[in-house]
């Protein structure tokens, strides 16, 4: 399942570096895409959707309508 999510928090490589490893943590063999100036992220995953959002508000971060 791909999941492609707008992160309006995101504003570094620092930012998506800490995304991608909150999710690796949960998912580890997850392909995690963070798209810095799109302000994106995509993640391959065979977790939920819910669990992938909760992980990423978890990291600190806010997605668009959730």
């Amino acid at each position: 399942m791909a999941l492609k999510l707008k992160v309006p928090d995101i504003a570094c490589e620092d930012c998506a570096a800490k995304i991608t490893e909150s999710i690796h943590v949960m998912e580890p063999h997850a392909l995690v895409d963070v798209d810095v100036p799109d302000k994106t992220v995509t993640v391959e995953s065979s977790a939920s959707e819910e669990s992938i959002k909760q992980v990423i508000v978890a990291a600190g971060y806010k997605i668009e309508g959730y």
